[in-house]
């Protein structure tokens, strides 16, 4: 799921991209379209988490697919239509905007204590290998049949895992569901369709309802330590995902397709370190060699001040070689801080996981709106004044951002983030 979710993010930067340079369409006007994906996306994180927590996730997470594939398959790709595209990347984001929230949804309801961090890390890394598997095809998808044909790709994978989800997943486990029971959880901890029965005197039965504690939610320090942090990680993602592309092109002067297969690496690295993250964090809390606390604390810790050191020194490698190792350990080690900040949801309120991550995701999205936008316009305030894209001078401000924005994430984190579930 989460794998072919960003090969449609990836894929239309570098559609879109090819198809824009080729009508003239300048940094500023290509940021708008680029970043209107998240306007959408933003519009529905809390909604995704509340329909994941009433509906199902499984449902929510099927629904959301079908919308988007459709999406992709009748729409062309047209720069000068501006309208058409904006309409189309809104539904797009408003149909992904429900996935993260019902997979972390489901996820909490499959999965016991101890296997938290493997599963969400494996789950999200599927993100990665996407990223990388697009920078590695599409480009030469896009050379031999044209941008239109990434659009019909797409919306191909997206109707494959339809199929196979909707033939092969099945509802959260019940009380009576082996691993529900070996884990000690089931119906017990998270509301469902099927929520917890209470019995009544005369014999009888009456489902308890479960009231969403929206207050508590926006008032936690550990929450907003989350949010905080999906913030800068989902800005320094975003940035580089949407503008890796004309930072190869236009300011290394590297062509896409002559790059080969280093230029998958950055995501590849993601992919690996995100996995890394998850098993090191589960054998730290089940060897018991640092609390849960700690263990988040350290990993969100390591991975954002490493991340932070790349993304400084990003702009001043002027070879393919440099740009591909600084943004690798950069996004590598931002995947490693997944560990730490993505797992907590589930730490600190099991019961309400897609409500949290919904919240947690919008502020991810609003820094794709802000960060990708706001790139745009340097870039073209960059043009002007040092007359072209290829000097380092052009890029600095881009990749400083958030660089310094990982530094001050991190901290937070540090001091108001813990690893015990505070929500009943």
């Amino acid at each position: 799921s989460t794998c072919v979710c960003y090969i449609e993010r990836i894929g239309f930067s570098i559609a879109y991209t090819v198809a824009a340079d080729a009508a003239g369409i300048n940094q500023s006007s290509k940021g708008t379209i680029l970043s209107t994906f998240y306007y959408g996306y933003a519009c529905s994180q809390v909604p995704g988490g509340w329909a994941a927590q009433k509906i199902g996730g499984r449902k929510v997470l099927l629904l959301s697919f079908v919308l988007w594939s459709l999406t992709c398959f009748l729409v062309p790709l047209d720069p000068n239509r501006v309208t058409i595209l904006v309409v189309a990347r809104l539904l797009v984001g408003v149909a992904q905007g429900f996935i993260f929230p019902s997979i972390h949804t489901v996820l909490a309801q499959w999965v016991p204590p101890h296997e938290r961090s493997r599963s969400v890390s494996l789950t999200t890394s599927g993100m990665y290998l996407g990223a990388a598997m697009g920078m590695l095809f599409l480009p030469s998808l896009v050379k031999l049949k044209g941008p239109e044909s990434v659009f019909l790709a797409e919306a191909a994978l997206g109707v494959l895992w339809s199929v196979l989800w909707f033939k092969y997943a099945t509802d959260p486990p019940r009380s009576e569901h082996p691993k529900a029971a070996a884990a000690g959880f089931g119906e017990s901890l998270l509301p469902t369709e099927a929520s917890p029965r209470t019995k009544m005197e005369n014999g009888g039965s009456t489902v308890k309802a479960t009231k969403i504690p929206w207050k508590k939610i926006l008032i936690s320090r550990p929450v907003w330590a989350i949010v905080v942090n999906n913030f800068t990680f989902h800005y320094a993602l975003y940035v580089l995902m949407n503008w890796l592309p004309t930072y190869f092109e236009q300011g290394l002067q590297l062509s896409l397709q002559e790059m080969g297969s280093s230029k998958m690496m950055p995501y590849l690295n993601m992919f690996l370190f995100s996995n890394v993250g998850g098993i090191v964090a589960d054998h730290l809390v089940t060897k018991r060699v640092m609390s849960v606390t700690k263990t988040r604390k350290f990993l969100n810790t390591v991975g954002f001040i490493v991340a932070s050191i790349a993304l400084l020194a990003l702009p001043i490698f002027r070879t393919s070689g440099g740009a591909i190792l600084c943004s690798s350990v950069a996004l590598g080690f931002l995947a490693l801080g997944r560990a730490g900040f993505a797992v907590n949801h589930m730490d600190i309120a099991p019961r309400y996981a897609g409500i949290v991550m919904g919240v947690s995701n919008t502020a991810g999205t609003l820094a794709g709106i802000i960060g990708v936008d706001m790139t745009g316009r340097l870039l073209e305030a960059a043009k002007i004044e040092y007359s072209g894209l290829s000097s380092p001078e052009s890029w600095r401000a881009v990749f400083f951002i958030p660089g310094w924005l990982c530094i001050f994430s991190s901290f937070i984190f540090l001091v108001f983030s813990t690893g015990e579930r505070i929500f009943d």
